[in-house]
């Protein structure tokens, strides 16, 4: 893989070792191949960290400015006060303490929206705002989740907590198993060895964490089962997507292959050994404790790369989809990982990347390639001009491991990359400025999707997300579903949760989907939307059209369900509903800018959180749009409103999403599709600003709380729990979990979860906030 050697420079590395050395495993666990618009509470918006940071503001300089110059704060609704208001350049320190302890971020920002973060918005603690009845907070705590890895059960005796049958409260007794299971290495990745894949691809070549070849890079390591109680997902579902759901994963088995769980004597990160641990060394026996401590990442996925270029479409230069013996090429992936300066790239974090990296690009035999994207804050710093000045950086801020694969960019980039006026916004509530992270952290990924042809895809990716399971087996289900997919009625099916115990199958939610619009009367979005002032990109004016040849060749209603786009790669695969964002009460709703304000405001749809894979000629569009229309959107609406504006494919994938609490289904599907008609669009959106604090007590989502304490938990670490009659939230309750607990007379020991993604992930190790 080309690099610019100004963005991407390498320090040379240490030695490389293993305590022992294995060929590559080939055996293990293979794969089974219509509410009312919501009233604006001021006590709402000055609860939430997000509109705070425009209320608050300018309530407080008008209080200072207009009205008074007291020293004792500005009193807010209970008692609460802000102490303290920074009118400097935001950030960390910009902060104030309210009398019963509610964290306020108030915040002024420059011409560079110094304060914006390089994730989603997050809030602060907001426990205080109990005057919206958050009518979940009433529903039961789930146990299950906390049961250890004694009572795993075969699929066929397992029993979940929840959901359970309509009137069926049915209680799971918990088994106890007198000893540990013994784990499997995990392989879900094609039997590259066989004559089923070698019939039709090029022959996969080993690829290795060394240069001398002795170490390959290891399998992680599952259980055979379930753990009985535990819940299963409400939203999404594994078997939809192909994911193995009748497994399960403890620390051990995830991380332990990485660095988890020994000593750096021994290679390790010196992380896990303060846990419980019992039976955790089937793990290491075939490969030992591998020594990272001369690891180069990005030396490791060239050599993979170069030793399966064969394999790939584009690789030298030659853009042929067969070989001249016939045998087909793949496209290649980039996983871009969004980071910035400042960030703390603890163990748990390094562990994280370590196992994307081995499991995605270099057991795949380089089909993914992982690359940093580092946001330097400081815009004159002469990173472009000074090759010495980007390794500082570098080596200030980037574990030496990940060097290789780093490439930095700035602000001040943006401007000079797309330069001009885009004119007004017809709502800029951030007030950030257009180049800015915040609201246009898709710029740095355009940029580099044009500067690396050699990829088709690529995933935008956050630091604090988690997938606890194998990466490949994440991205390569997703997307392969999402090719298999109709672009018949895809955009309404898009803008739905999917909550299988209450829709059904998915052939049946699509059925429900397809009567909803029948009564809506709004009829289905197929291929580019019309607009007042939609300008055609290049490629439209020269005739060409984004709908593939099968929508065209359908002869009747039946064939285009079944014809229409199913077999073509998605062009947007997210992970949360596409929503329309009219009326939505989502605050950047209309963080539109460049477009004529004398007309109506363009259609749009949004996913929140920006993590979502995006094609290539999704990314040269909005690249287009950028540079010669001066078109933007807020960051998580511009790759879902293009594709929108110009008919590429776009699905909402379904992943399984757990719930803290015992919701009955009905409630579930209020609340996550309480918007028009029946979805997550207009009015009672989930993601407006009052609803949205129904994701709380989910796994996925940028504010929730379930994710980190139940991440957190699984680790190995005790957690405030508040579980019990009237449970509290996040944070309350008394210390439950970690090693007393696990290992306690009676226990079922460590945790082990099915596969899952989980988000946001601030903090891992206790250790690390003091």
């Amino acid at each position: 893989m080309e690099r610019a050697p100004i963005f991407n420079t390498r320090k040379k590395s240490g030695s490389f070792s293993s305590s022992s050395s294995v060929g590559d495993e080939k055996h293990g666990l293979l794969p089974l191949a219509n509410h009312q618009k919501p009233k604006i509470r001021v006590r709402t918006l000055l609860g939430h960290c997000l509109y705070r940071r425009v209320i608050i503001w300018t309530i407080a300089v008008l209080s200072i400015l207009g009205l008074t110059a007291s020293t004792t704060g500005v009193r807010l609704r209970h008692g609460r006060i802000l102490d303290f208001v920074d009118f400097g350049q935001g950030g960390p320190d910009s902060r104030g303490r309210g009398e019963e302890g509610i964290t306020f971020v108030v915040t002024a920002p420059g011409r560079d929206g110094s304060e914006a973060q390089d994730s989603e918005p997050s809030y602060q603690d907001d426990q205080g705002d109990e005057e919206i009845l958050h009518g979940w907070l009433e529903f039961r705590h789930l146990d299950g989740y906390f049961t250890g890895i004694k009572a795993l059960v075969s699929p066929q005796h397992y029993t979940a907590e929840y959901p359970q049958p309509q009137g069926a409260k049915q209680t799971v007794p918990t088994p106890t198993m007198s000893r540990m299971p013994t784990p499997t290495a995990y392989v879900p990745y094609p039997d590259y060895d066989s004559r089923q894949y070698l019939d039709r691809y090029h022959e996969v070549e080993v690829c290795y964490l060394d240069k001398e070849k002795t170490t390959p890079a290891p399998n992680l390591y599952a259980y055979n089962g379930v753990v009985q109680g535990q819940p299963e997902p409400v939203v999404g579902s594994h078997s939809l997507l192909g994911l193995r759901d009748d497994i399960c994963f403890d620390r051990f088995g995830r991380y332990g292959p990485y660095g988890f769980g020994y000593s750096n004597s021994d290679g390790g990160l010196e992380v896990g050994m303060d846990t419980e641990q019992e039976a955790s060394h089937p793990v290491w026996a075939k490969t030992g404790k591998i020594n990272y401590s001369g690891m180069d990442w990005g030396d490791a996925q060239d050599r993979c790369y170069n030793s399966n270029r064969r394999r790939f479409i584009g690789a030298g230069g030659d853009w042929s989809t067969h070989a001249p013996s016939g045998r087909a090429k793949i496209s290649r992936t980039a996983i871009v990982v969004r980071t910035y300066i400042g960030v703390e790239w603890t163990p748990h974090v390094i562990l994280n990347f370590r196992a994307l990296i081995s499991e995605l690009a270099l057991r795949s035999g380089g089909e993914y390639g992982v690359h940093f994207l580092l946001h330097v804050r400081d815009d004159d710093a002469p990173i472009w001009a000074d090759a010495a000045v980007a390794q500082q950086v570098l080596d200030d801020y980037v574990p030496l491991e990940f060097h290789s694969i780093c490439t930095l960019w700035s602000e001040a980039q943006m401007r000079l990359l797309y330069p001009g006026s885009f004119g007004e916004s017809f709502s800029d509530p951030s007030n950030a400025d257009i180049h800015g992270v915040y609201r246009s952290a898709h710029m740095p990924l355009q940029d580099f999707a044009m500067k690396h042809p050699e990829y088709a895809h690529f995933w935008n990716w956050e630091m604090d997300m988690r997938f606890l399971g194998n990466y490949y087996e994440l991205f390569d289900r997703l997307g392969a579903w999402a090719k298999e997919q109709t672009r018949m009625e895809m955009w309404e099916r898009a803008q739905k949760y999917y909550i299988p115990r209450y829709h059904g199958s998915w052939d049946n939610f699509t059925r429900v989907v397809h009567d909803e619009i029948i009564t809506s009367g709004r009829g289905s979005v197929l291929g580019p939307v019309d607009f007042p002032g939609r300008f055609p990109t290049r490629a439209e004016q020269s005739g060409q059209t984004f709908l593939p040849h099968s929508c065209y060749r359908a002869r009747n209603g039946d064939e285009m369900w079944n014809r229409c786009g199913v077999g073509e790669d998605a062009d947007l695969i997210t992970l949360n509903p596409l929503f329309d964002t009219d009326e939505s009460g989502w605050v950047f709703a209309e963080d539109v800018t460049g477009y004529d304000r004398a007309l109506p405001i363009p259609p749009r749809r949004c996913a929140i959180v920006t993590a979502s894979r995006l094609s290539r000629r999704l990314l040269e569009i909005m690249h287009e749009e950028t540079w010669r229309m001066h078109h933007a959107m807020f960051s998580e609406m511009f790759p879902a409103s293009m594709a929108l504006h110009h008919g590429l494919k776009a699905v909402y994938a379904p992943h399984p999403v757990y719930l803290d609490r015992e919701w009955d289904l009905q409630s579930v599907d209020a609340a996550f599709n309480g918007g028009r008609d029946h979805s997550t669009s207009g009015h009672g959106s989930p993601f407006g600003f009052e609803n949205e604090h129904n994701h709380k007590g989910a796994t996925w989502y940028y504010h929730s709380e379930f994710a980190g304490l139940l991440w957190r938990r699984w680790l190995g670490y005790a957690q405030m729990d508040g579980r019990g009659d009237n449970g509290g939230r996040f944070g309350s309750g008394k210390l439950r979990g970690g090693r007393e607990e696990e290992e306690s007379r009676g226990a079922t020991g460590r945790m082990c979860l099915r596969s899952m993604l989980v988000h946001p992930i601030k903090w891992e190790n206790p250790a690390d906030l003091e």
